[in-house]
């Protein structure tokens, strides 16, 4: 998403502003150092442009110094915060500091040695002698031409003395060509020309001289002095000397009184004037001499302040190419710690577990394709994750169903490591188990309570199919077990299980077993009810005529008997009758066992049957007592089945009970859930013995002498019908009574109120 127009600048804009305001800086100071160079090689900048210079360059080193002392306290700052690359922008920066501060620092010891020795040399007395006599030598050169056109002018005066101004006039011609002037003019007493020769005669008024100069000349005779050469020693360069016209050049004039031509008293003096140019080379030298002269002068007594020019402008340019080396480093630090920062960043982001798109770096270098390089890393981990996540989610999907299924199977599965110990079960092999497996994980299976004797079977199954894998057809062994320990004792019941090994890919032991009590148990009663049907049809039909035989022979002898055989006679005709008869309610109730109805479900109201039975065994000699729930809910039953299930358990209930020991209870209790109302018989017997918990809901299983154990199996079966849950086992009260106890267990007619 771009930002806006008013948005304030990025970090990267600032730096990059920031680095370009330290290259102005620095390219100023650079411009500013060497214009102060330049400045101590013109002595036209000596004066005010040097310093204003340097000035400048100490502003710009100011600068430069702020900006040091406020990167130095950002770095500061950033180490005490211990962010990530203040270390190595420190370092960077003592590196180039030291760079530019050590050959700095040696450069700048040898130039300043090399600085105030040279101008010592510069000063040297040799030199000084040398421009002295140069000078002096420059100052003789002109004084001998002086002195010689003033002999020569002189002799020429004398020579003029006694002629008049016309031969005068005619004699200057020659007498210029002979003194080889450039310009001979002959001036009376009162300074008017009279006659001229060489360059004056193109002057209609040639300049004369003053008055004063004449009357010098009258009294020493001849005057000699050099024009033009004070105008000449404003030139910056001598040599321009030589390329000077001649009528330009320096020149030495000399005026010589001319005697008048005769010797009165009267007469009036004249005067000679001879100018002569001096020669270009000399005047060049003369000039360069006096120069040298002059700015050595000079040069010796400005010799402290010029040893300190040279010394603070190394000085500066030391503070300069240091201040400069260290904000190069920061800059040059900043652009290679950068990259570094925003994988530092990309890596915590990493590690915190972020893996959205990072920050790549568009520069060439190598750092910069790191970044892109971790950036693209860092999207395909996105990728694998959310590959991963989906597979994860998929893995996890595929769990859950799983463990639904687990969770809702009858059967129980159970997930045993190599030393045995559980590491999972399913909440069916807690039910079938009656033990809370889930909180025994890590144990083995043979240290459960209850479950020490499965364990061990356990264990040794495996132990034969680990051994002996071949003759295990599909990778399992398969067995049945009956438990009667634990649990299952204290509820009067054993259970029968199958049980299914196998190994799982890790390494780890699966276990299922399924309860199939109920199944053999139901196998068990259809196998009875057709022994049953078989019995009623094929022992009932000869009965009829067995007990008609026998009543026809007592007819038929007994008016033939008399004394003990007619009562032998009797007896085995009673024998034989008696014994038909039990055969006979036998077989009927084999038959009421094989041909019960079907259930006829409707709400009843369990507290109200159970009373009106109870009424019924008033005056019996082992009295009954209730413990009724008040507003128990209605259940679904059949009002007739369920009058003959009580009845049934409520007379083997007396007649387990002797005489004096304690009233029947039935008790009716409501489940937590509301979902189940229970009704117990219990007696003051002896209770079942454990060979009848094993087998109690059999046919013919019954310890009474005279009983034929069908009443258990019938109640077993009219439960069945109803959908309901029989359970049997031992009675333990708190208060130390035992017994038998049966449960029956009804569901409540309305679930949703439940």
């Amino acid at each position: 998403m771009s930002a806006s127009a008013s948005s304030p600048p990025s970090a990267a804009s600032r730096r990059w502003l920031m680095g370009l305001g330290l290259v102005f800086m620095t390219g100023v100071a650079l411009v500013l150092f060497f214009l102060l160079t330049l400045a101590t090689d013109h002595r036209a900048l000596e004066a005010g442009g040097y310093t204003s210079l340097v000035w400048l360059n100490v502003g710009v080193a100011a600068v430069l110094a702020l900006v040091l002392l406020w990167l130095s306290i950002r770095l500061a700052s950033r180490w005490r915060r211990k962010r990530f690359g203040s270390r190595l922008l420190v370092k960077l920066a003592a590196i180039f500091a030291l760079v530019g501060c050590l050959p700095g620092l040696l450069i700048y010891l040898v130039s300043y040695q090399f600085v105030s020795r040279s101008i010592e040399t510069w000063f040297d007395v040799r030199v000084e002698t040398a421009l002295s006599a140069g000078l002096n030598l420059g100052r003789t050169t002109l004084d001998t031409l002086a002195a010689d056109l003033s002999g020569k002018t002189r002799a020429a005066a004398v020579g003029l003395g006694g002629v008049g101004d016309l031969a005068a006039a005619l004699a200057l011609e020659g007498l210029r060509e002979q003194l080889q002037a450039s310009d001979v003019i002959l001036w009376s007493s009162a300074g008017q020309a009279i006659a001229t020769a060489g360059e004056s005669r193109f002057n209609l008024v040639p300049e004369r001289p003053s008055a004063t100069l004449l009357r010098q000349v009258r009294n020493q005779r001849v005057v000699a002095f050099i024009e033009g050469l004070e105008e000449l020693e404003a030139l910056a360069d001598p040599r321009e000397v030589l390329a000077l016209p001649v009528r330009e050049l320096p020149r030495v004039r000399v005026i010589a009184a001319v005697s008048p031509p005769s010797f009165g008293l009267g007469g009036d003096v004249r005067f000679l004037q001879v100018t002569m140019p001096l020669p270009a080379a000399l005047v060049a030298d003369a000039l360069a001499v006096q120069l040298a002269n002059r700015e050595y002068q000079e040069r010796a007594l400005a010799r402290d302040g010029l040893r300190s020019m040279y010394i603070g402008t190394l000085t500066l340019a030391l503070f300069l190419s240091v201040f400069g080396a260290v904000l190069l480093a920061v800059l040059l630090g900043n652009q290679i710690v950068r990259p570094l920062l925003v994988l530092a960043e990309g890596m915590r982001d990493v590690a915190r577990g972020d893996l959205t798109p990072k920050v790549a770096l568009t520069a060439r270098d190598e750092l910069a394709g790191l970044t892109r390089t971790f950036a693209h890393m860092t999207q395909e981990l996105l990728e694998a994750r959310q590959a991963v996540q989906h597979s994860i989610g998929q893995v996890d999907a595929a769990r859950a169903s799983l463990q639904t299924i687990l969770d809702n199977l009858t059967a129980g599965v159970v997930v045993l490591d190599a030393q045995h110990r559980v590491v999972s079960a399913n909440p069916g092999a807690t039910r079938i188990l009656r033990v809370p497996l889930a909180a025994h994980l890590g144990e083995p299976l043979s240290g459960i309570p209850g479950l020490e004797s499965f364990g061990q079977w356990v264990q040794q199954q495996f132990d034969r199919f680990l051994s002996d894998q071949s003759h295990h057809e599909g990778g399992h062994w398969q067995q049945s077990i009956e438990l009667h320990g634990g649990q299952h004792a204290q509820e009067g019941q054993g259970v029968t299980l199958i049980a299914r090994g196998a190994l799982l890919p890790n390494g780890d032991h699966l276990l299922v077993f399924d309860d199939v009590s109920e199944i053999i148990s139901a196998q068990r009663a259809q196998a009875w009810g057709e022994v049953a049907r078989r019995l009623a049809h094929e022992i009932k039909n000869p009965l009829t005529p067995i007990q008609l035989s026998a009543e026809r022979l007592a007819m038929k002898l007994e008016p033939k008997l008399e004394g003990a055989d007619l009562a032998v006679l009797n007896k085995s005709v009673k024998t034989i009758v008696d014994q038909v008869d039990a055969m006979k309610r036998l077989v009927n109730e084999f038959r009421d066992y094989a041909r019960l109805p079907a259930a006829s479900l409707q709400p009843l109201d369990l507290n109200a049957l159970v009373q009106e039975i109870v009424g019924l065994y008033e005056a019996a000699e082992v009295p009954v007592r209730l413990e009724l729930q008040p507003e128990a809910p209605l259940v679904l039953a059949d009002p007739q089945q369920v009058r003959q299930v009580v009845h049934n358990l409520v007379q083997n209930a007396q007649d387990a009970t002797p005489p004096g020991a304690g009233p029947v209870l039935l008790r009716i209790r409501v489940s937590e859930g509301g979902r189940w109302v229970r009704l117990q018989v219990l007696d003051h017997g002896p209770g079942f013995a454990d060979a009848i918990l094993k087998r109690a809901f059999e046919p013919y299983v019954t310890t009474k002498p005279k009983g034929t154990g069908l009443g258990l199996a019938v109640v077993k079966k009219i439960m069945d019908e109803h959908g309901g849950r029989v359970d049997i086992g031992q009675r333990q009260d708190i208060d130390g009574t035992r017994g038998a106890q049966v449960s029956l267990s009804f569901r409540v007619a309305n679930l949703q109120q439940g």
